[in-house]
């Protein structure tokens, strides 16, 4: 296999909100975690992180955003896919839609085109390529972590800061253990190392965005170390599409809910 850089980005729907990118370098079956930035912003500062971290070589961009949003209102029809199917699993989507201003993904999409990428979930195993694509780290963690439910790190009603630090520390104790796993992937000793009990606030929402980023990077890799057999395409590019990765074992638990 050829080497290929894999960049997640988990990018905020409006850029007055931060979103995070994480940089792999990967060689056949092991990546190490390069770079990444917390708190990047307008689309300028997106879209140069990500072309500056590509290079010239080959690439893989996989994206926490809507990026086909061709229906003005209600959702998508894989938003409603992927509730159906991984719901049980907390994993359900938010509906996307240009009245809600989910077109953000779009105009990085068409950045990313004139630096020579093209928009193509279609992952080939070890190819040297230069593709954008959506993912959702709900599902993807369901799948690669073998999880029963999604980690509840996010804020919401009922959830105390201690528990959701909780949370975001098996998130990222997950992540570490993928340097054990195929592909294996290292993290840094300053994001694997920091203490999650002094973040609150915006610095554990950054902590939260490049931990989903990481997510989205390994999600990139997992597709393009294991090609078809390795994930799972959702809806299609017209109407919009969420790529997941999918393990043996996550096969067989979806078989087994679709026959009972």
């Amino acid at each position: 296999m050829s080497s290929i850089r894999l960049i997640g980005l988990d990018l905020a729907w409006s850029p007055r909100n931060n979103s995070a990118a994480v940089v792999l370098e990967a060689q056949g079956s092991h990546a190490q975690w390069i770079t990444h930035r917390e708190q990047l912003g307008a689309d300028e500062e997106v879209i140069s992180f990500l072309t500056a971290a590509a290079g010239d070589g080959a690439a893989l961009v996989a994206v926490d955003a809507p990026l086909t949003v061709p229906n003005d209102q209600g959702g998508r029809p894989v938003d409603r896919e992927i509730t159906r199917i991984f719901g049980r699993f907390h994993a359900g989507c938010y509906p996307a839609n240009r009245s809600r201003g989910c077109t953000r993904g779009e105009d990085i999409v068409e950045a990313l085109e004139r630096n020579g990428f093209v928009h193509d979930p279609h992952v080939q195993q070890g190819q040297a390529t230069r593709a954008v694509f959506e993912v959702y780290p709900h599902p993807a963690t369901i799948s690669l972590f073998d999880l029963e439910k999604t980690l509840k790190y996010k804020p919401r009603p009922g959830r105390s800061l201690s528990f959701r630090r909780q949370e975001l520390g098996r998130l990222r104790d997950h992540l570490l253990h993928l340097s054990q796993a195929e592909p294996s992937m290292s993290c840094p000793v300053k994001v694997a190392t920091r203490d999650l009990n002094a973040l609150r606030g915006q610095h554990l929402k950054h902590y939260e965005d490049l931990l989903d980023a990481a997510v989205c990077a390994y999600t990139a890799y997992f597709a393009w170390y294991w090609g078809c057999h390795g994930y799972h395409i959702y809806g299609d590019t017209r109407s919009g599409y969420i790529l997941v990765p999918v393990t043996p074992t996550m096969r067989k638990r979806l078989l087994a809910h679709r026959l009972s």
